[in-house]
């Protein structure tokens, strides 16, 4: 069992303690056993404000100057206090977030990387020179091509990976020399507050990074529309984003806005391996993940064999308690969370579809659940469920299946399990999504390569080198010779 004394934590603004008040305390609660495990002070808009005007101000008299070398001390230095306190932050995820110990040392891992990853891009961002006199006229003239930071940048982020999502959109900015507002999700405060001390400790300057913790209908537009701002980004659902975008005007946005990832097992594929991948892939984090494995396109020939094996593992699942060592699924955020996904699966059935296993709920631990014999108008399968909730569906043709799997305003990321190497990269030329994994699944994220989707699953790319770009404006500077 995991202990810990009730966290109270509130907003920080320029590295101090935001003013409390009794009257705007809201209770951080174990999604497993809804006991109070922390208390928020939450933030008003004008807090919000003082965040963005420190975050301004110290962008200008400190971050943009700061050399590279010491922006990545600041990043290696919070990556290595990150790793000695792996448990800590783990049991803290366990708590407000009901993520399953196991998998929260595994988020606080990933974590250390991207902190690691941004400490290396920030020695390697560089311009270029331009071939001037490849122009008529450009004789005696050089043309230098420069990346600067952009300025202060809004983060707001979602509950589901509070600290690695967290550090997508801090490590960049600082590793480009810029500042920070963050707005973590409400459900998970605690991890981002700690957070924050940790960077102060590796010697950010205070003001660099401002935590905001409060209600988006409070403090949210002001964290899209101040003319401050110079970029915007967010993880969170397709309508928030789409509003965010709209009242963002022409700041830069980067939005990560959801899946419901399509998963394409060809007779030739290795059946072994996809079955034992896509356990994970479907049910880590009982399915609250972006590219969490929701829709399983099976090829007819190996169908019964993929499910006979695949709901055999799927039953093995330990399912309850997330501080205990042999918890695999955990519960979901809140009990809201697994009503409406159960009430999703009891639609299905009614409207034909059968439950090979899983399919009930118990507050807000949802059993896995395999379905099948599903059509594509339910919204287990058109629909992104966040849920751990997997429809396995049958094939007959390598153009049925790109078919299928494109028939979504969804398009994030996909596996694909083959042999055929022809038929792997016609497959993945064919897929509308973001990315595609070649005999792995859907649901496998590395913290250096472009992550981001098409269509409503949102613009711009994750990745440290990646986000990276997007946090720097290009200034051409040229020189005429005498």
């Amino acid at each position: 069992m995991i202990n810990v004394e009730l966290m109270e934590v509130t907003s920080l603004v320029d590295g101090k303690v935001v003013t409390q008040t009794e009257e705007r305390i809201m209770d951080v609660i174990s999604p497993f056993n809804g006991e109070v495990v922390g208390k928020v002070y939450l933030a008003s808009r004008e807090d919000a404000e003082r965040a963005i005007e420190s975050a301004h101000r110290v962008f200008h008299e400190t971050m943009k100057k700061m050399p590279a070398y010491r922006r990545a001390d600041i990043l290696r230095k919070a990556a290595d206090l990150l790793e000695e306190r792996t448990e800590e932050f783990a049991r803290i995820l366990v708590l407000e977030a009901g993520k399953p110990i196991r998998d929260g040392r595994g988020e606080v891992g990933r974590a250390v990387q991207v902190l690691r990853f941004a400490a290396d891009e920030a020695k390697k961002i560089e311009g270029e020179l331009v071939p001037m006199d490849a122009a008529i006229g450009g004789e005696n003239r050089i043309g230098m091509v420069r990346r600067l930071p952009i300025g202060v940048i809004s983060a707001i982020t979602p509950f589901n990976f509070p600290l690695n999502l967290a550090l997508h959109k801090l490590a960049p900015a600082f590793a480009a020399g810029n500042t920070v507002v963050l707005k973590p999700a409400g459900k998970t405060p605690l991890s981002a507050y700690m957070l924050v001390k940790l960077f102060e400790e590796a010697g950010l300057p205070e003001g660099a990074l401002n935590l905001v913790i409060g209600n988006g209908s409070e403090i949210g537009d002001v964290l899209v529309t101040d003319s401050r701002i110079s970029k915007v980004t967010f993880t969170g659902s397709p309508a928030v984003g789409i509003d965010l975008r709209r009242k963002a005007g022409l700041k830069k946005v980067t939005l990560e806005l959801g899946s419901n990832s399509p998963n394409i097992i060809f007779d030739d594929g290795d059946v072994n391996a996809a079955a034992a991948g896509l356990v994970r892939g479907a049910f880590a984090f009982s399915g609250q993940v972006c590219i969490s494995a929701q829709r399983i396109y099976v090829q007819r020939g190996v169908y019964q064999d993929f499910l006979d094996q695949y709901i055999s593992l799927v039953e093995k699942l330990v399912i309850g308690n997330p501080t205990e060592e042999t918890t695999d699924i955990g519960p979901m955020i809140s009990e809201k969370e697994a009503i409406r996904a159960h009430e999703w699966i009891n639609e299905a059935v009614k409207a034909g579809a059968k439950i090979a296993t899983g399919g009930n709920r118990e507050g807000t631990l949802l059993e896995p659940t395999v379905l099948v014999d599903v059509t594509p108008e339910m919204k287990v399968v058109c629909e992104e469920t966040f849920a751990p909730i997997v429809s396995v569906i049958p094939f007959d043709t390598e153009e049925e299946v790109i078919a299928m799997a494109n028939d979504s305003v969804f398009g994030l990321q996909a596996g694909v399990f083959t042999s055929d190497i022809n038929c792997a990269m016609r497959v993945a030329d064919g897929l509308e999504t973001g990315g595609v994994w070649i005999n792995e699944t859907s649901t496998y994220r590395q913290d250096n390569y472009p992550y981001g989707g098409v269509k409503l699953s949102g613009v711009g790319k994750e990745g440290v080198k990646y986000a990276i770009e997007d946090m720097t404006e290009i200034k051409f500077i040229g020189i005429k010779l005498g």
